[in-house]
């Protein structure tokens, strides 16, 4: 036995990390580790996101022109339609939740996985199985419903492939109650000793709401588009009027689910932003009780504005005003959020760094989102932009604008703790900024086309609309390559980046306390936790105090 031993010098052997625990195809494709399956999320998410970017980009170079120099029209429809339903089911709906949800809940509570590992796994494939029924009616030809699946067009005289789009969405809807469903156990169930409902990150927070909101709407998702398939294959008379039916049902219950299926997507961008704004401003979460309850009361009252969607198809004068004063009620809890992330920045030292950057932008663009909601909220000034482009610009604003500024905030927030690795910090912020320049370059000028009165899903337009369009589509082409530049830096950093430190960013959260990556069950000792969450002044540390960790991973990047 050598000096070296006996003084116990030597380093004890490394176990390896959950991205090196197997490294063949199968060890991948039958794990049920909770971060191998939020990878394996993110790599299909990620393939979607572009099939969805690539068909709006032929949109967008149709719309160019006022009078259409790319397209047929009945494609225009089919790749409007295709871009729509990737984008909303495959890759909004699960983008958040089923990456760092799954990667992140076990982790932030201290537990070692999710509650029901195999379930966790089953959902994806399922997600793989929906997205072929999706990619298949596009390589059969198309389908040209929307993303709404409106009847009774998609029941009674599409002539395209409606059966296979919907029972794509379908069987998504499946993967996304098991996983909420899985969620909301683990939360229950895996909590590490001392972690307090109220010592809960407000990530996990947001998951749960999250899952509450897909395990009570998704079935109903999912009886509606069986409805039209019923129709439209068996020939009941579900929504045909002419044989008793009625097509209004399908839109109550339609949007029943599609409205609250708005928060699946910003609610958890929400726990994102909760995460950063502390941490990069060194302070304490302004308000953490009231943010809860806020999520709560958005994931609530989220079930019983539906009808603001219906203020031109028929409803009772009645039925619009109780529709309207909810749809402003709900506005209530997301400027407390909105809010209390500009408090928790006041006296703070903000550092800018790229995951900040983000979180900023989502402010901004979930900010402008949320007041023009405002004005779709009162009837008369709906009534007039229904169906116009001020609709299109209002929902990109909140599910793209928001939804995707957290994803990126998140993605290079906790990139160093999934992957091990930096990355460079100056393309990072370079991507942010152009990001959110090129996002209000496309949809700012929408908002006063669809005033001035152009219609959405339009292939040609009069030209007094060009202008706009023009403007819309340049933006787009900046945006594109803001999404592009993420994929090539972080590709970067897994060959090339050095090597994270447990906590470069100086965080609080029980998953900045584990190894960067982390082992394949998270911990090597069961945490205990005994603080409430963001304690950013612990240990003597003042605000606006960085701590060792951050300043040497700032002079390391």
């Amino acid at each position: 036995m050598t000096d070296a031993l006996l003084a116990g010098e030597l380093p004890l052997p490394q176990r390896p990390d959950y991205l090196r625990h197997g490294s063949t195809i199968r060890s991948w494709l039958a794990t049920t580790d909770h971060k191998r399956i939020a990878i394996l999320y993110a790599v299909t998410i990620t393939i979607f996101f572009f099939m969805g970017g690539a068909a709006i980009t032929a949109v967008r170079l149709e719309l160019f022109q006022p009078n259409g120099w790319l397209l047929t029209s009945d494609t225009y429809n089919k790749l409007f339609s295709f871009h729509g339903i990737i984008m909303v089911w495959f890759f909004l709906v699960p983008s958040i939740p089923n990456t760092f949800g799954n990667f992140l809940l076990p982790l932030m509570i201290g537990a070692p996985d999710v509650a029901f590992p195999r379930l966790n796994l089953f959902s994806w494939y399922l997600t793989i199985a929906a997205g072929a029924f999706t990619v298949y009616a596009l390589v059969a030809g198309g389908v040209d419903t929307g993303w709404t699946f409106y009847t009774p067009y998609s029941s009674m005289f599409s002539n395209t492939h409606v059966f296979a789009a919907a029972a794509g969405v379908f069987v998504v809807g499946f993967a996304s109650i098991a996983t909420g469903v899985n969620f909301i156990a683990t939360t229950h169930m895996l909590r590490a000793p001392g972690m307090t409902w109220f010592r809960l990150p407000l990530f996990v927070w947001a998951i749960y709401a999250t899952s509450l909101i897909m395990v009570l709407a998704t079935p109903v998702l999912a009886i509606s588009l069986l409805l039209v398939i019923a129709e439209r294959v068996f020939g009941l008379p579900i929504f045909d009027p002419a044989r008793g039916g009625d097509p209004i049902l399908f839109q109550h219950l339609f949007w029943f689910y599609s409205h609250p299926a708005v928060y699946i997507m910003v609610l958890p961008a929400m726990g994102v932003v909760s995460e950063i704004i502390p941490c990069f401003a060194r302070r304490r979460i302004f308000g953490y009780d009231f943010m809860v309850y806020a999520m709560l009361a958005i994931a609530g009252i989220g079930f019983f504005v539906w009808g603001h969607h219906m203020f031109v198809s028929g409803q009772s004068p009645l039925a619009s005003l109780v529709f309207s004063f909810l749809s402003f009620i709900i506005a209530v809890p997301s400027a407390i959020k909105v809010f209390n992330w500009t408090a928790s920045l006041y006296r703070g030292q903000i550092s800018f760094d790229s995951p900040m950057l983000y979180a900023l932008g989502f402010v901004g663009l979930f900010t402008t989102g949320g007041l023009s909601g405002l004005f779709l909220a009162s009837i008369p000034v709906d009534i007039h932009v229904t169906d116009t482009y001020f609709v299109v610009a209002h929902f990109h604003y909140i599910m793209v604008g928001g939804s995707v500024s957290a994803f990126f905030a998140g993605l290079h927030f906790w990139w160093p703790k999934v992957t091990g690795r930096l990355y460079p910090e100056s393309w990072a912020k370079f991507a942010a900024i152009l990001m959110y320049a090129g996002f209000n370059m496309t949809f700012l000028p929408q908002f006063f086309a669809g005033y001035l009165g152009m219609p959405r899903r339009y292939h040609t337009y009069p030209a007094e609309f060009q202008i706009y369009n023009v403007m819309s589509s340049a933006g787009a082409a900046v945006l594109a390559l803001a999404y592009l530049l993420p994929l090539g830096y972080l590709t970067w950093s897994l060959f090339y980046g050095g090597k994270a430190a447990r906590n470069p960013w100086g965080a609080t959260g029980l998953e900045w306390t584990t190894s960067s990556p982390p082992p394949p069950k998270n911990f090597d000792r069961q945490p205990r936790v005994d603080r409430a969450p963001y304690d950013y002044h612990a240990e003597g540390m003042s605000a606006g105090t960085d701590p060792p960790e951050m300043q040497n991973a700032r002079e390391t990047r």
